[in-house]
């Protein structure tokens, strides 16, 4: 064990500064042990000792004779970066969002999770600005009602049920953006060190919000039929979540899809987990359901919100610019959840936001839209499938739908080192431990297929892979 520095004291230092970040010690707490402490990280306890010495004589801890070390002062503010060791700047997901988001137009953005703006529902979106243009003074000054626009809640009501989902207007909230909605639930369930589990490989973004509220994640393996119910029951066995967090549909980053089989051995696990308390609680983000040809099992549908919360937003195939997203849970939780709302963001999504997104699903084009998205995003799916193949790069398996590939490299090629290479030449991709909680999938590579049209990312590839090849793939 060792820090940056090189030096086993300093990594020591930096142990107990991260728990301090993470609030995972408090001001006043007792620190571990030197012997349990030296246990934990691998190191001698005359290690510890110095370290504690160290942190003493700078203020950050304070000794006690004869009862130990504890920490002093007040609480420094929350540095996410800080809570866990930190990452190679290619596979940490703030520095790979933030590549993403603050991309020029001169960057090409393959590892990013948005369609690019000419494949949009823009000349919807201007019909509806116009008519917002036209409407009420309030609706343009006014705040969001606590649940949001009624007229969207119904849209969405009518949806649901045609999927065989009861869930009335009242069961619907309205949130900012999709990402909102983990938060609000986030903030709802979880106490600092709860423990959560999540799929392996999953949204990066989960675990950066799981960070935020200094939860404790645990991964599950995720296979091409959903997650692995042996590992997700023993998981459960070993762990006692709070809260599991999965797309069941054209899974981030695999594109797989859960099949039937596999939802319902999910849902007896948590079932058998513990069905007096209920204490597990199931978030379905279904941000990708218009891209399915045909719609598959839904948790929330086999469930009937008994256990499982549904989300999602509109950014993926209206506009991620128009940011809304939605919550429909049982109705005591949404009262609750209501309040949580109001308190941190008084209120739900403008009106004038929500008046856009119901003006844009209501436009007789957008139906036709989502048709001609899947239709395009088929096409283009297999056509850059085969250029990956022809550069050595595997699909995983052929999504449904959708607009991811997960991509294998050739043995001992690293995604990290082929991220950084092509970040140089303003490419940014998406290596696979930025997904991997077990930091295990240093060998893939996700691509967004409809942002994969210039000819340079596949140069890269190849120089990546030709390189590899020529040094023996060492």
């Amino acid at each position: 064990m060792a820090n940056r520095t090189g030096t086993r004291t300093g990594a020591v230092m930096e142990a107990v500064r991260r728990r301090m970040a993470s609030r995972t010690l408090s001001p006043g707490e007792k620190l571990p042990s030197i012997r349990s402490f030296a246990a934990t990280l691998g190191v001698s306890p005359s290690t510890v000792v110095e370290a504690y010495d160290r942190l003493a004589a700078e203020g950050v801890i304070q000794s006690r004779p004869g009862s130990g070390f504890y920490v002093s002062g007040s609480l420094p503010p929350l540095a996410l970066a800080e809570v866990e060791p930190r990452r190679d700047r290619a596979i940490d997901p703030f520095w790979v969002s933030r590549q993403s988001l603050d991309a020029g137009a001169e960057m090409l953005k393959p590892g990013c999770g948005w369609l690019p703006a000419d494949w949009m529902p823009t000349a919807a979106i201007r019909r509806a600005i116009r008519q917002l243009a036209r409407a009420d003074d309030a609706l343009l000054a006014d705040y969001g009602a606590t649940r949001g626009s009624l007229p969207l809640r119904r849209l969405l009501s009518r949806q649901f049920a045609d999927e065989g989902l009861a869930a009335g207007p009242d069961q619907i909230l309205l949130t900012a953006s999709g990402t909102q909605a983990i938060d609000l639930i986030c903030r709802f369930l979880l106490r600092p060190g709860d423990t959560v589990l999540v799929d392996d490989p999953c949204y990066f973004n989960f675990q950066a919000l799981l960070r935020a509220h200094q939860a404790r994640f645990v991964g599950v393996p995720y296979t091409r039929t959903g997650p692995d119910t042996d590992r997700f029951a023993e998981a459960l066995a070993t762990h006692r979540p709070r809260l599991y967090i999965t797309n069941s549909a054209l899974h981030n980053p695999t594109g797989a899809t859960m099949t039937p089989q596999t939802a319902h051995r999910l849902l007896c696990a948590a079932t058998a987990h513990d069905p007096a308390a209920q204490e597990l609680t199931i978030v379905e983000d279904d941000i990708f359901a218009g891209f399915e040809p045909e719609p598959s099992p839904r948790l929330t549908a086999l469930d009937g919100l008994a256990r499982v919360i549904r989300i999602g937003s509109f950014s993926k195939t209206l506009s991620a610019s128009i940011r809304c997203g939605y919550i429909a849970a049982r109705p005591d939780w949404v009262e609750a959840l209501v309040d949580l709302q109001v308190a941190t963001n008084f209120g739900g999504p403008s009106p004038a936001v929500a008046d856009l997104v119901l003006a844009t699903l209501n436009d007789g084009s957008y139906r036709k839209h989502l048709d001609g998205l899947r239709r395009r995003l088929a096409r283009v799916r297999r056509e850059t499938a085969s250029r990956l193949e022809a550069v050595g790069l595997q699909p995983w398996l052929m999504p449904r739908g959708g607009f991811y590939l997960w991509c294998s490299l050739p043995d001992g090629l690293d995604a990290a080192d082929v991220a950084r290479t092509a970040l140089r030449e303003n490419i940014v991709l998406a290596p696979g431990d930025v997904f991997s909680v077990s930091q295990s999938a240093s060998g893939f590579l996700r691509f967004n297929v409809a942002q994969m049209a210039d000819r340079r990312i596949f140069d890269v590839l190849a120089r990546a892979v030709a390189s590899d090849r020529g040094a023996g793939g060492a």
